[in-house]
Formats: C-alpha cells, structure tokens, sequence
C-alpha cells in the first residue's frame, strides 16, 4: 500500500510517500480504509523525536493517529464493527510504527466509534485526537458545570475550538484566546474572545471580574503561570501542554484512546453541537507540506490529510 514514512527523525524532510507492507489485523482490530486523517501537533513532535523517551520507536515509522474511513473487514473477535461501516478513529499504539498516514490501518476496535452522519470523511478525521483531549479535560479533569465561566486559552486552534463547543454546550460561559482575525470565528463557536499576547490577564478580568473557574490550557509556559492568577476561589486549572501545571496544583491531561468518549462526540456532532473547520487538506503524497504549515501553529481548525476518495 502508499504511505507516508519516516526511517530516521528530523523535520518534514524526511518523511517519504512510497510503499509499505500491508498492516496485519489481529482478533480485536480491524482494517480500516483511510479516507482522511488529521494533522495534529503531536505527530510532528513525534518525527523530531521528543517523544523518543516516552514512546518506543519502530522504524520505518507510518506517522498519524487520527483517521474517517471505512472497515474493510474485521479480526475474528470483533463484533461492534462489519465491512462498510464507516468509522472515525484516534489509533494510537504503545509504540510508533503502524499509523494512519496511509491507505489502510488496522484499528483495535477499542480506538473506533461511529463516524458521524453529517460530517464529511474530512471534517470526521479532525474530531478524535482534538475532540477526545477537549472532552476529556473538561470532563475528567476540570469537571466543568453549567453556569461556570471557563477560559480556553488557543481557542482558534483544533483542541481549542472543541473545547469551546462542549464547554458551552455544557451551559459554561466561555472565553477563549486567539488573534484578533480569529475573533468573529470564536464567537460563532459560543465564546466571548480575547486577544493573547501582553495585557491579557488584564483584559480577561475586564470580561469575568471574580475571576474565572476553570482555565484550559493548551499553550504552558508563562500563560500557564499567569492563569493561576486569574482563577476564582476554587477555581481549577488543566494543561495538555505542559506538566509544570501539576506543580501549580492543577491537571495534566495526555489523551487516551476511549470508545465510549469517541462515541459521545459523535453524538454531539450529529445533534449540530460539534462541528470541525478544516482549514486546509493536502493529498497524502504533500503529507510534508502538511507538516511544515501545520508547524507554523496559525491554523483555525484542523489541517486535514485525504487519501483516495
């Protein structure tokens, strides 16, 4: 089959589009024909090799993790999937080896939920890896209830925009952080926006004057340290980009593969609640050039790769 691969880390150079063996299907996965799969910040950060001490590598690697496709067949244990359904999936192993940047992929079913009806394969592909880490940060970890102001910092970005459309579906009032381009986008997904940079602090305690109950953060560093300060009494903080939030008394949230949290954002994506903006497709032989824009972190949405059609 055609893939994108990489036998050494580095930078968009050395991913390469050829072929590659066909994956094997175990009893508790399935084939899965890729139609799209999203571009996500973790799979560059993977092929530079800074998560080389947290995840074995297996090269040659077949990178991504978030895939839209169709079950070509089915392990001999399987029983929740059957050849044509349609399926959305965050497929990540315990290693990096086999990923989704390529035209089949063999799914453990427990990665796997129903594709949603009304999205298309493209908009379907950015829901998991962003989709899950929002819901479950907001869920798990911050336990964000209605009648709560929330502030989403990156809220343009994929994770970002997902967290602000459950927050305010879960009743939240919700701020977010982007550019002010981004603006009018943050406000049509339910958020009252703010501009990041110098003053920020200042022009959030303008907007929630108690100060705010819950932060989501996606960016650390110095805006991670300057959350603290604009948390109300009880207030919670969670991060996705930096573990110095758990020092600060805060979550640190790494996403995980759940089939019941996948399935809860599909529904939410056929009742009109979730929607994905993909900014941008490439075909999978340009997978590089999909790296390198997505590097540049001035995408609204999702950065979306197609494969076959």
């Amino acid at each position: 089959m055609k893939a994108i691969s990489y036998r050494a880390y580095g930078g968009p150079e050395v991913l390469e589009y050829g072929d590659v063996p066909d994956p094997k299907v175990g009893p508790d996965s399935v084939l899965v024909r890729v139609r799209a799969a999203a571009v996500n910040p973790v799979d560059w950060k993977c092929r530079a090799g800074y998560l080389d001490g947290a995840l074995r590598t297996v090269f040659p690697v077949v990178p991504g993790w978030d895939v839209a496709g169709v079950v070509e067949r089915a392990g001999p244990a399987v029983t929740e999937f059957q050849a044509g359904d349609e399926v959305i999936g965050y497929v990540r192993e315990d290693f990096l080896s086999d990923g989704t940047f390529a035209e089949y992929v063999a799914a453990p079913v427990r990665t796997l939920a129903r594709k949603p009806r009304n999205l298309s394969f493209e908009e379907a592909a950015g829901i998991p890896l962003a989709g899950l880490t929002a819901y479950q940060g907001l869920t798990r970890a911050l336990k964000v209830r209605g009648g709560e102001t929330v502030l989403v910092h990156a809220a343009a970005g994929g994770v970002g925009s997902m967290a602000v459309q459950i927050a305010s579906h879960f009743g939240a009032r919700v701020i977010g952080t982007a550019s002010e381009r981004n603006h009018d986008y943050l406000r049509g997904l339910g958020a009252e926006p703010v501009t990041y940079g110098e003053g920020l602090a200042d022009r959030v305690r303008e907007l929630a004057v108690g100060g705010v109950d819950a932060v989501f953060d996606s960016v650390g560093g110095d805006t991670l340290q300057a959350s603290v300060d604009l948390l109300a009494d009880g207030g919670r903080l969670a991060s996705i980009a930096d573990p110095e939030v758990l020092q600060l008394g805060g979550s640190y949230v790494f996403v995980r593969p759940d089939p019941a949290d996948l399935a809860a954002l599909t529904d939410l994506a056929e009742l009109g609640v979730l929607t994905v903006n993909v900014d941008r497709t490439f075909p999978l032989a340009e997978t590089a050039e999909a790296h390198r824009v997505g590097e540049e972190n001035r995408t609204r949405g999702k950065i979306v790769v197609t494969v076959g059609g």
